[in-house]
């Protein structure tokens, strides 16, 4: 039998199919799945087969597994201390462990203790998060008797303001408690200030925290799997809710709406009741005959009505919904293929230095900025913003100027909720003296191209990528100009123009596209304009 000494502990590569495909065998091989990782770390044999392995995913230890041949051989714990040592070295000092009770010795030999257990899992962490926590939950205020609700909020709906006002008048004190993990369509801290601010007075919204339904106590909640993992996983987080959350705050009860859809919540509301001393269960709000939820006001988003989605949310919650839109629209650009000259999920166009990848981040770097512009009160609070949101770009993208554009039209469209005039006067507050071509002169215009020419054709076919052509056809690109020419900028538009009469099919766009790439051709401004045309229609739908 091969002896192993002076382990070499490998990283494996999970962005290469090959070696993401052995780990996902070694895994289910050891009656675990798959799930999302940052890094796994293994011990292999001489002929390469995976022994021991385990995963970290943020601060999570995840796929911890010893073959069967191996057990008696003590891999785990030196795969552990290596795994300790790079998450250290990564910054991060507080690890969860979510694992099989046998390995519960391991883990403690290495300093982690129990948080929460269930029949056939526990709940570990190293460090003194959770006691962190609960000190500051035990040092809000409160008074009489104290109710708890867990929330989402993705977002926060007219349903969620119902169940907070019908919990508040059943306790002295209703903490809510909103779920941090980032794996939602809302970032938290849009979550976490929708709920602040939609809330009846009275709540304390209290910080969200990784020990209440997150990777780490309840995984596969965002999946909405219900399955035997689920189980074990909605049990640990109701133990770690019971044992430690609920007693910080001095929570007697802990309040529900009711489920008559979703599978997974309605066992979770089920076994909550077994595990928790009380449980109240509030009726969903209903509107037209229709329960009022999350899901439905996501829906309108995908399909591009604010005035749909607005009308299920108190309007506290409507800038958030326009920031959705807002990333929305830039995303319906990026996406769409070929684009003759622009970047998109088939080419890079005509661009050296930007890619897909690149573009991605610069849309999610600008996230955090487009609610705060759509509630800035000034022009000048207006441009101040932008002014963020483009440095934010800038250091996401490493200097390449991705959306610039972007942000100076979608920030006026978001701010003026795309009224035509007040979008001329904002951008004439904002650029003052300089009046030069391109976006600031279709803005000084009030658009007048978007309202009377792309705007109604879009509306008519939601064809983008016809949008697109009709755009690049009318539009006096300073981009096309800057890299072409006035001559070659002309004959472009008469370029576009013949391809929307035509109805092109896609061999004359991938030649286009080819030969736009080849002279470096790319119609920026049109790009930008087409995703203003997007959430515009969507501010109006």
């Amino acid at each position: 039998m091969e002896t192993y000494t002076n382990l070499n502990i490998q990283e494996i590569p999970l962005s290469s199919p090959y070696f993401h495909a052995k780990v996902e065998r070694f895994l289910s091989g050891n009656g675990l799945r798959m799930e999302a990782l940052d890094s796994y770390y293994t011990i292999q044999n001489s002929q390469g087969d995976i022994l021991a392995g385990a995963g970290l995913y943020r601060d999570v230890i995840k796929g911890v597994a010893v073959s069967e041949a191996a057990r008696s051989e003590g891999l785990a714990a030196p795969l552990l201390s290596h795994l300790l040592a790079q998450a250290a070295a990564a910054g991060i000092t507080c690890l969860k462990v979510f694992t099989k009770p046998e390995n519960q010795a391991v883990f403690e030999s290495l300093g982690f203790h129990e948080l929460a257990t269930s029949p056939q899992a526990i709940l570990m962490e190293n460090g003194r998060g959770l006691e962190q926590y609960c000190t500051y939950l035990r040092s809000l205020p409160r008074k009489g008797r104290c109710g708890v609700v867990v929330m989402n909020a993705n977002p926060f709906t007219l349903g969620h303001r119902y169940l907070l006002q019908e919990a508040s008048t059943q306790v002295d004190t209703l903490f809510v408690l909103p779920v941090k993990e980032d794996l939602s369509a809302f970032p938290y801290k849009e979550r976490l200030q929708m709920i602040r601010e939609g809330a009846p007075e009275g709540c304390i919204v209290a910080d969200g925290s990784e020990y209440q339904i997150s990777a780490a106590t309840f995984p596969t909640y965002f999946l909405k799997d219900l399955s035997d993992a689920s189980e074990m996983q909605m049990r640990l987080d109701l133990d770690l809710f019971a044992r430690h959350i609920a007693p910080a705050l001095d929570a007697q009860v802990r309040f529900v709406g009711t489920e008559p859809a979703d599978k997974l919540t309605a066992r979770y509301n089920a076994l909550m009741k077994e595990v928790l001393p009380q449980v109240v269960e509030i009726p969903r709000l209903e509107q037209d005959g229709a329960v009022v939820s999350a899901s439905a006001v996501r829906k309108a988003l995908d399909g591009g009505s604010f005035f749909a989605a607005a009308a299920l949310t108190p309007e506290s919650t409507w800038p958030y919904l326009r920031a959705h839109l807002a990333q929305r629209a830039l995303q319906a650009e990026l996406d769409l293929p070929l684009k003759p000259g622009l970047v998109g999920p088939d080419s890079n166009g005509a661009h050296k230095d930007m890619d897909y990848a690149l573009m991605q981040r610069s849309i999610r770097a600008l996230r955090p900025f487009w609610s705060r512009i759509a509630l800035a009160q000034s022009a000048g609070e207006l441009k101040e913003l932008g002014m963020e949101a483009e440095k934010a770009m800038m250091e996401a993208t490493g200097g390449v100027n991705t959306h610039r554009g972007a942000i100076f039209s979608l920030g006026l469209a978001l701010n003026a909720c795309a009224d035509s005039a007040r979008m001329a006067d904002l951008a004439a507050q904002i650029c003052g003296n300089n009046r030069s071509a391109g976006a600031r002169a279709i803005a000084l215009g009030g658009y007048r191209e978007l309202f009377e020419d792309w705007l109604p054709y879009y509306s008519e076919t939601r064809d983008a990528r016809g949008t697109l052509l009709r755009i690049i056809s009318t539009l006096d690109d300073t981009c096309v100009l800057h890299r072409a020419g006035a001559e070659r900028a002309q004959q472009v538009r008469r370029e576009a123009a013949a391809l929307v009469s035509g109805q092109a099919d896609n061999t004359q766009l991938q030649q286009l596209c080819e030969r736009y790439a080849a002279e470096g051709i790319s119609p920026g401004g049109a790009a930008d304009m087409l995703a203003l045309t997007i959430l515009t229609y969507s501010l109006f739908n």
